[in-house]
């Protein structure tokens, strides 16, 4: 299932309503589907906020190939990604100590099985893999 959505954090009511489209014909649980929004959420909306530029549009994609679960999100026309994804965050910093930011990516990141980020032509995509094995689906 593929949709584009507002390049706007107001698109996340329209996001939620696809996601649950796609988790009522997959048939997944709860707990699959907690992820599912929770992952699309914190990517959909970092890529709002801290891509410069970008095209009108965000597409998501959600598929499932057997054992796995495919969340895709492609953001166009955007400049170099100045921000790391990949910098670890230290969450036994206390609070004051610790730098702003990342945190959500931590914990998609430990919530899903793969997360992956491809930046080429202008382009930003973001691939998360859940395995469904181990999970109640």
């Amino acid at each position: 299932m593929k949709q584009s959505f507002a390049r706007n954090v107001s698109s996340l009511e329209e996001l939620f309503g696809f996601i649950e489209r796609f988790a009522e014909a997959q048939t997944l649980g709860e707990g699959v589907r907690f992820v599912v929004r929770l992952a699309v959420e914190e990517l959909f909306t970092n890529l709002v906020r801290h891509n410069t530029g970008g095209g009108a549009a965000i597409d998501v994609s959600l598929d499932r190939d057997g054992g796995e679960l495919i969340i895709r999100l492609a953001d166009f026309d955007v400049d170099p990604v100045s921000v790391d994804p990949d910098r670890p965050v230290d969450v036994d910093l206390p609070l004051a100590e610790r730098t702003p930011g990342g945190l959500g990516i931590h914990l998609v990141k430990s919530m899903v099985d793969s997360l992956t980020y491809e930046y080429e032509h202008r382009t930003f995509r973001v691939t998360a893999i859940k395995h469904l094995e181990d999970t109640h689906v």
